[in-house]
């Protein structure tokens, strides 16, 4: 299905059409082999990145391309609809390059070129074991030791934990609470820095998610990005992007889901016609299609609101609560309209409903989403 798209200049048509040629051509033809194989497609990454497509939202100083971010939010979207795991891998390596290209020092900044040209990928590494949804009571600790930090615990679900160059670690220096957490980057070759087994997840198995094991890593002090304390801001703001990465990644599933299921529906014929003709199932559709309407809106309207530097942090939060649970709909009647055709591996829709389901836990879960709205809507 063709979405008809309103964008602000002709750079961002020819944007999305490069996203879409390399999306057919790249993502689509791969996307279930690496996926049966649980190999994570580097090589693709680097191929985005030699196309710009990796500093999108980034400014041209620092290597990025200086789109808005309702641009770069409908590249990840074509992306996703071909191969989710790839477009959250793009989402997620944009993420961990925020911390320097808006904390960071000149000094660490001389390395955002290569890090949004694809050649140095990176991962945020925030979550831990017995710390997900309350990242200010992180127990990962950095000492300082003259011109180093010495950094010892773990970090949890890590997307690119084993593929990374750099990591985000957001790490206790201070004292409890948000106060004492700061922000250092760090090599993945460090010594005592150690990605551990690849966790065996429901789906997006091509983009490995696993704990890194902190045992005595000595960073260097200049690593430090911000100041003292400062991390949990850092990582907060940066959040507030990340969701709007996951929103558009649910909108570009969901599409995918949906065009595969019309297709379907189109040619499977039951009682001497197409099943698409039969009112229950239009109607499914048509209510699927309009809840994904539905969704791009919401996050187009947040992202404009960033551009244009205004507060986005609870729309934001809309955007992925609302297009993460359409995306779970979706996926799910797009299983129904294949029927038993649906439940098996020889056709897509199977693979995304399980890749569906990690959209409303990533980037805070669907249920912190409504609680940061709720508390918005107390505070008046």
């Amino acid at each position: 299905m063709t979405v008809d798209r309103i964008l602000p200049t002709d750079e961002a048509h020819d944007l999305l059409e490069l996203a879409t040629d390399l999306a057919d051509r790249e993502l689509a033809p791969r996307a279930a082999d690496f996926e049966a194989r649980a190999e994570f497609p580097r090589e693709v990454l680097r191929t985005l990145g030699r196309a710009g497509l990796l500093g999108l939202p980034y400014p041209e100083e620092y290597g990025g391309a200086a789109q808005p971010y309702e641009v770069y939010l409908q590249v990840l979207e074509i992306l996703a609809s071909r191969w989710l795991a790839v477009a959250e891998a793009v989402s997620v390596h944009t993420l961990a390059c925020f911390p320097v290209a808006q904390y960071g020092s000149d000094e660490l900044r001389k390395r955002l070129p290569d890090m949004l040209g694809g050649e140095l990928l990176g991962a945020y590494c925030l979550s831990e074991p017995q710390g997900g949804s309350d990242a200010a009571s992180l127990t990962t600790r950095a000492v300082r030791d003259g011109d180093e930090y010495v950094v010892s615990g773990t970090k949890a679900w890590i997307t690119h934990a084993h593929s990374a160059d750099f990591y985000n670690v957001f790490c206790r220096t201070g004292g409890p609470g948000a106060k004492g957490i700061s922000c250092l980057l760090a090599d993945a070759g460090t010594a005592g820095i150690t990605p551990q087994a690849t966790e065996k997840t429901m789906g997006l198995r091509s983009s490995p998610v696993a704990q890194i094991a902190f045992d005595d890593a000595r960073v260097p002090a200049e690593r430090l990005v911000g100041g003292e304390g400062t991390g949990f801001t850092i990582a907060m703001s940066a959040l507030d992007s990340g969701r709007l990465g996951i929103a558009a990644c649910a909108v570009g599933l969901a599409q995918g889901a949906l065009d595969y299921a019309v297709g379907y529906a189109r040619e499977r014929q039951q009682f001497g016609r197409a099943i698409v003709d039969f009112q229950g199932l239009g109607f499914m559709l048509a209510e699927l299609a309009t809840q994904i309407s539905a969704a791009r809106a919401l996050t187009l309207a947040a992202a404009r609101l960033r551009d244009t530097g205004r507060a986005y942090s609870i729309e934001a939060a809309k955007a992925k609560l609302f297009a993460t649970d359409v995306a779970m709909r979706v996926t799910t009647d797009a299983v129904q309209v294949l029927g038993g055709a649906g439940y098996v591996a020889d056709h897509p829709v199977e693979r995304y409903l399980r890749e569906a389901k990690v959209l409303q836990i990533v980037e805070g879960t669907n249920q912190i989403q409504r609680l940061v709205i709720s508390r918005a809507l107390a505070k008046g």
